[in-house]
């Protein structure tokens, strides 16, 4: 549809950016810091940095927030390390580790930049895993300890707070991800029996929000692709209904509607990976009422009906934003229609459209952003400057969308692209840049880590003061 005129953008529209703690603060074994599956990990894709220097956001925290009032941000949504606070998950506070998250926290406000919490991302106490993960209850008690605990200390100066960030993709690509150490259908039904333990933690941490913190405002993070079918061809339809209730709606359903998705668990009882589900566990889950849904998107998914055979299996890529088929499931294709970044990532702004209208029509719950971003081999000028027109073009024509989506009646809280400032991607390391603020350090070479904003930074300042009205620049 198209509108003879466009909706402003609300006065307190969350115009942020957005960062995870094992990607970006460093000091991984610092002040008492516990170690997580991604501190663990040793096989990284071949040429890439580890996690441990990463942009060294904990030591310069300050000078980083600093820079984000500069730009102007109005939200900046950030991880918190359970290993900080906890550092083998379930046992001692680590007061050092509760210190530094204030000190993080206030300098967000001091800048006038509402925080926005992310409990849980990816970086799992390693301790736990050893015990089974998320498929051990004692995960699930310590996760909800852990959000005890930052509602206590931190529940007076954050109002917004994100549960699990992607937990389709801790999922879907759980032994990249850290998920799983099993092999074959013993890691599916691991993965699954994991995820169910997640839902269960994630909506006890809700309830425990809203009795705690009544003026919070909580929800969860999936990592939302919408699906379009290959071709008119119903068969190709089904294969997209299929693959949208496995990959997205088994997740936000959950979330939002506290029960399984009917196709997502024909699905799950098809191939034997269903989870055990134990006596209460689906009242404990319809219990759980999420204010808001966050989400991060970065492109839409095309698949095809499937053959039946080993052609279903091509895939695009091997990371979690690229589409991969499944044996009598649906077969992953390209989109002829869009064009792709050097990462062979399809680009589709229109799509970020239909998915803030899939979400909206399905829950009617108000949208948050939490990820959106252009990976790419950013290179200093000789003016010193970064002058990524590149990401420019890909978030004005985002944000385009949005404005779209507003207009076609979606309730948008904000917008909070990935990311505030450089940090280590995970499948290309530290070459893959998305930050506003450039970090100058190369793959293995530190440097001096200093920062300086890039071209983009500015443009999005722009966009701020002018409530979206200035996005040409």
């Amino acid at each position: 549809m198209h509108y003879a005129q466009l909706p402003a953008f609300p006065e307190d529209f969350l115009w942020g950016a957005s960062t995870s703690a094992y990607q970006v603060e460093g000091a991984w074994d610092a002040d008492g810091k516990g170690p997580s599956v991604q501190d663990v990990r040793t096989h990284f894709p071949e040429g890439t940095t580890d996690f441990k220097v990463a942009a060294d956001h904990y030591h310069h925290v300050e000078e980083d927030v600093a820079l984000m009032g500069e730009i102007g941000l109005k939200a900046y949504r950030f991880s918190i390390a359970w290993t900080r606070i906890v550092p083998d998950g379930d046992g001692e506070e680590n007061a050092a580790g509760i210190a530094f998250y204030h000190r993080l926290i206030d300098a967000v406000i001091a800048q006038g930049i509402t925080p926005i919490i992310t409990m849980y991302h990816f970086d799992l106490p390693q301790a736990l895993a050893e015990r089974g993960g998320w498929a051990n209850q004692a995960t699930i008690d310590a996760f909800v300890r852990f959000a005890e605990i930052l509602y206590r200390e931190y529940g007076s100066k954050v109002r917004y707070w994100l549960t699990i960030n992607e937990q389709n993709m801790l999922i879907m690509y759980g032994k990249m991800l850290g998920t799983t150490t099993l092999e074959g259908d013993a890691a599916q039904r691991d993965l699954y029996q994991q995820n169910h333990g997640m839902f269960l933690a994630q909506a006890r941490a809700m309830i425990r929000c809203h009795e705690l913190l009544p003026e919070a405002k909580i929800g969860p993070a999936p990592n939302v692709a919408y699906v379009y079918p290959a071709s008119c061809a119903p068969e190709d339809v089904v294969a997209a209904d299929d693959w949208n209730a496995v990959r997205n709606w088994l997740y936000t359903d959950l979330a939002a509607r506290g029960e399984y998705n009917s196709l997502a668990w024909a699905y799950l009882v098809e191939k034997g990976w269903a989870p055990a589900i134990a006596e209460g566990d689906m009242e404990i889950l319809a219990a759980a009422k999420p204010d808001f849904i966050a989400f991060n998107y970065y492109a839409t998914q095309t698949v095809a009906a499937p053959s039946g055979d080993a052609s279903d299996l091509r895939a695009r890529g091997e990371d979690q934003q690229m589409v991969r088929g499944e044996v009598g499931v649906y077969k992953a294709v390209d989109n002829p229609n869009l064009p792709k970044n050097a990462f062979g990532w399809e680009i589709d702004p229109v799509g970020f459209r239909t998915t803030f209208r899939a979400l909206w029509d399905r829950y009617r719950l108000p949208l948050l952003v939490t990820e959106n971003g252009l990976g790419a081999f950013d290179e200093l000028g000789e003016d010193g400057m970064v002058h990524d027109d590149y990401r420019i073009d890909y978030l004005q024509r985002h944000i385009e969308q949005i404005r779209l989506a507003l207009a076609d009646g979606v309730d948008v809280l904000g917008y909070c692209p990935w990311s505030a400032i450089d940090l280590i991607s995970t499948h290309q390391g530290f070459s893959k840049r998305y930050g506003f603020i450039h970090v100058d350090r190369d793959e293995f070479d530190l440097k001096d880590l200093a920062r300086s904003r890039k071209k983009s930074s500015y443009w999005y300042q722009e966009v701020i003061e002018s409530r979206g009205a200035r996005l040409d620049g």
